[in-house]
């Protein structure tokens, strides 16, 4: 990973965003087809039983019957009650015959058999075959079973239509059934998004019924009332440490002037009260930053970068304390952000301060750019674990070793830009080091300045 970005990164759309609701539709239509289809099975698996229980039990009464009629009157052809019946008497001489003619018939035993077959001219057949055999004679006894396949095909298609026809009723059905219950969870979906837009806490509960989403309702309701309490407390909180705060540096910033103000003093005491003020006003500016981010409301004003930068580079060459460390602006423009300076202050000082804190020697270079500002260091540089964990908050990276700090700094550089609608990022430099690069985007103006 080469970057950090510490903009709040979009969240992808989900490919199904009703997934609930698709889920419910989606069992409505199995439920119904699941049903439907093993209801056509089993009707379709009975009726074919049914139907051959009856055909069989018919053949095997009047295949009795056939034999008793020849052997009452062996001179005589039996007759068959039914129109869809075919009877045939083989004698012994004619066994060898019966094998030539009828193959199948010559090799069946006594029982009910199932014939199927195509016809010479390409038509279908089927039939049912009842066979008695005795030592001289062989009775046969065939069953037309032509309509009934037919019939059996027009079933078919029929309970097709019928799995078909339910299906796309239990997918209305289930449409229907699915917008009635989630219409409810839409519409409280809405009405919370709707209550973020107002300061003001508005019940949900007193909208829906007594119901599961009433409940919810309820619920939200009672965090959200608990989750105000929290924020109004942190924001009292926030405010009354400010304004505490606010009173002891004033009275530092103003006794240091007076100090500073006196012709007499030596250079040492000097530098130590200007270390003093400096120190003052960072604290100054670090309390009115966390009082915007307690709001969580953006200030406003006309903050000249470069002359911010200038002002923050002077501070920390007060500080490098002989360190083999250059501290110098590149750049010409006039970049002017809307926000206040402190503000600009806390975010640009602390990536400042962290490459003049682990740059040992070499250069820190703050480059102004159109719309952007870009501090470049040659330091020991950034792992890819760090430059991807950076912005946390209380992370330090492994390049912090024992040094002081609580790791919070670029987290509430995080915390401005994603307030003000900044982008900061860190990436490797070129050679060696570290490029911190924060772009103010349209808010900026800048102008080039000869």
């Amino acid at each position: 990973m080469s970057a950090t970005d510490a903009s709040p990164r979009p969240r992808r759309r989900r490919r199904f965003r009703r997934q609930l609701r698709s889920r419910i539709i989606l069992a409505f239509v199995l439920l119904g087809f699941g049903l439907t289809a093993l209801f056509a099975w089993a009707t379709n698996y009975t009726r074919n039983r049914v139907e051959n229980q009856l055909v069989e039990d018919v053949m095997n009464r009047n295949i009795d019957a056939y034999a008793e009629s020849y052997y009452t009157a062996p001179g005589q052809s039996p007759s068959i009650p039914f129109q869809q019946m075919y009877g045939k008497v083989v004698r012994r001489e004619n066994f060898d015959a019966l094998r030539q003619e009828e193959p199948d018939w010559y090799e069946f035993g006594d029982g009910i058999h199932s014939m199927s077959g195509t016809n010479p001219d390409g038509s279908p057949f089927a039939y049912k075959l009842a066979v008695r055999k005795t030592p001289n004679e062989w009775f046969f006894l065939a069953y037309d079973m032509t309509q009934s396949v037919r019939g059996e095909t027009q079933f078919n298609r029929a309970i097709y239509v019928s799995v078909f026809v339910f299906s796309l009723l239990s997918l209305l059905v289930g449409w229907w059934s699915a917008s009635r219950v989630m219409s409810p969870v839409s519409e409280l979906a809405t009405r919370l998004k709707e209550s973020g837009d107002s300061s003001q806490l508005e019940p949900l509960a007193s909208h829906f019924p007594d119901d599961e989403v009433g409940q919810l309702a309820e619920a939200l309701d009672d965090y959200s009332a608990r989750l105000t309490e929290v924020v109004e407390r942190d924001r009292e909180f926030n405010a009354d440490v400010s304004h505490e705060l606010r009173t002891p540096l004033a009275v530092i910033k103003g006794a240091v002037e007076l100090l500073l103000s006196h012709p007499d003093i030596d250079e040492k005491t000097r530098s130590r009260l200007l270390r003093i003020q400096r120190a003052e006003a960072q604290c100054t500016d670090l309390i009115s930053a966390l009082l915007l981010l307690s709001r969580n409301e953006r200030g406003h004003g006309a903050t000249n970068v470069g002359r911010l930068a200038d002002s923050l580079l002077e501070s920390h060459r007060a500080q490098i304390a002989g360190k083999p460390l250059e501290l110098r602006i590149e750049g010409h423009s006039e970049l002017v952000v809307d926000a206040p300076e402190a503000a600009v202050s806390v975010a640009l000082g602390n990536l400042i301060g962290n490459a003049v804190k682990y740059t040992k020697s070499g250069e820190v270079i703050v480059r102004l750019l159109p719309d952007s500002v870009e501090v470049i260091d040659s330091g020991p540089g950034l792992s890819a674990e760090d430059a991807a964990k950076l912005f946390e908050r209380g992370y330090r990276g492994t390049h912090a070793g024992h040094s002081q700090g609580g790791g919070i700094g670029l987290s509430i550089v995080r915390r401005l830009c994603d307030l003000y609608g900044w982008n900061v990022r860190v990436t490797p430099g070129e050679i060696r080091g570290v490029v911190a690069t924060m772009s103010f985007g349209p808010q900026a103006t800048s102008a080039l300045v000869d």
